[in-house]
């Protein structure tokens, strides 16, 4: 049976886990939190995440534990006055600013609840995002992880606001928001039609619509088991105008709306043409939620490329690879870059001709985001490890007409799907960097593979704006890499090492 569910009550200050209030569902708008509360919150969480044999909360429980060694190291008094000053001025006061540092780490431990989904995350997710957007009013991050929190949460028009918040502080859009707003107003448009024709096919259901819709839904469900069809559809549409009318989380309606549309197609019914706009209604807001709009399914005529035919596209032909470090903003080797046969650029580039080069040839990309995946090239290989979420990337964040050829599955994953290459012989998720280097190595079709400026962010990270807040993930093993490249190199001078 399907039930209304509370996921967004929580009582301040107190624990993450008392019992409902009428403070109703969250809005876009923060509530105030003080970010001292925030902060004993977590460590109170974390304490209930010892034992958990859940491998999601385990990582909750990891970044938990790295933040509050974080927050204690801040606590530590400074030993002169100089000291103290200079503390306050770069890391920020405990319990009146948040510091650069702490917020990193903050947002890190949200983005981990949110990955749990469990009402108790959800709500720590929650006041974080309250303590971020108190403290910072115009944290992009902030705004994001609120649109994506108000999203998990079931509350889509609210998701909406936050989203549009976070758009209109940034020129970039990497994470692909404006599809995926786009995506959840014409759902909602779709939901409203959808109700709209079962009120107007189902007029028996608004006798049912005043009462709790969990108390109705169940006496649908027991009408359509004794065999009482009309009974049940009067019942059960009534349940959903109630949901709708008491606002019940997203996923909760989506949920009955489906049970409801399997029932309509069971032996209970012919098809009709009514049934028919329902299925197609419940079916393109389903998919608009999930996908965005997709208003060119071929993207601008994309030739999908595969393992053989990328060889051929690169054999004879001299190849550098540009880092994304600290080191290529300053090298001053614009046109050397620019007189190679093949640019290779990856994630989120950045471009100044005079240090960089101001050609791409190949953008390399994880499928996580989509940072310049709208700058023009003639190849665009995308990387990930998990087959689906790949081709929800795809689907979502290809530009048409942005690249003229996309690798395809033989692609997706070089050093574990071509390579073999398991978590036993390499255990670290390998970067995109290092997907593209060890497959161009082992092609082995190129006269020329140099790597421009590669010292494994050991100057730092060296990005379009948008991304320069985003920090040097921690899931890769650089050290790993830089071995089995000077390994390989045939030469190393100043900020090139060629590999052939």
């Amino acid at each position: 049976m399907t039930t209304v569910r509370s996921r967004w009550s929580r009582s301040r200050p107190g624990g993450l886990t008392s019992p409902p209030t009428d403070a109703g569902p969250p809005t876009a708008e923060a509530a105030p939190a003080e970010l001292e509360e925030c902060l004993r919150a977590c460590a109170a969480h974390s304490g209930k995440l010892v034992g958990s044999l859940d491998s999601k909360r385990v990582q909750l429980a990891e970044q938990l534990r790295r933040m509050l060694a974080l927050w204690a190291a801040d606590q530590q008094p400074a030993p002169t006055a100089a000291s103290s000053l200079l503390r306050r001025g770069t890391k920020g006061a405990v319990g009146s600013s948040l510091s650069n540092e702490l917020l990193d780490a903050l947002l890190a431990v949200a983005n981990k609840a949110l990955e749990c989904r469990y009402d108790d995350e959800l709500n720590l997710a929650l006041l974080i995002s309250d303590t971020v957007l108190t403290q910072r009013k115009n944290s992009r991050a902030g705004w994001r992880l609120r649109g994506r929190l108000l999203e998990a949460m079931g509350r889509p028009a609210a998701a909406v606001d936050a989203y549009d918040r976070y758009l209109g502080l940034t020129t970039e859009d990497g994470f692909g928001v404006r599809a995926k707003v786009a995506g959840i107003r014409t759902a909602q448009q779709r939901r409203a039609e959808l109700l709209e024709l079962l009120e107007r096919g189902v007029p028996a259901g608004a006798q049912f619509s005043s009462r709790p819709p969990t108390d109705v839904w169940a006496e649908g469900l027991q009408a359509q088991a004794g065999g009482d069809w009309d009974g049940a559809q009067a019942r059960l549409v009534g349940a959903l105008i109630a949901m709708d009318r008491t606002e019940a989380p997203e996923q909760d309606f989506q949920e009955a709306l489906s049970q409801y549309v399997d029932l309509c197609t069971g032996a209970h019914l012919r098809p009709t043409p009514e049934l028919t706009q329902i299925l197609g209604l419940f079916a393109e807001q389903r998919r608009s939620r999930m996908r965005g709009p997709v208003d060119d399914p071929l993207f601008g005529g994309t030739q999908w490329l595969s393992l053989g035919e990328f060889r051929n596209q690169i054999a004879g032909k001299s190849i550098c690879l540009i880092a994304n470090s600290g080191k290529v903003g300053e090298s001053s080797m614009g046109s050397e870059i620019d007189s190679y046969d093949l640019v290779v650029r990856f994630n989120s580039y950045r471009i100044e001709a005079a240090h960089t080069g101001k050609r791409t040839d190949i953008h390399v990309s994880i499928h996580k985001h989509g940072f310049n995946w709208d700058k023009p090239v003639t190849t665009r290989l995308v990387f990930g490890g998990i087959s689906g979420d790949w081709k929800y990337s795809l689907r979502n964040r290809l530009v048409p007409g942005a690249q003229k050829y996309l690798g395809d599955e033989s692609l997706r994953w070089p050093l574990r799907n071509i390579g073999r290459l398991g978590a036993d012989k390499w255990p670290a998720i390998p970067t995109s960097g290092f997907n593209m280097l060890w497959m161009l190595d082992f092609l082995d079709v190129s006269p020329t593979l140099d790597l421009i400026g590669f010292d494994f962010y050991e100057s730092g990270a060296y990005r379009i704006d948008a991304a320069m807040k985003m920090p040097i993930t921690s899931v890769h093993e650089y050290t790993s890499e830089k071995a089995w490249v000077m390994e390989r190199a045939q030469s190393v001078s100043g900020m090139r090492i060629s590999l052939r």
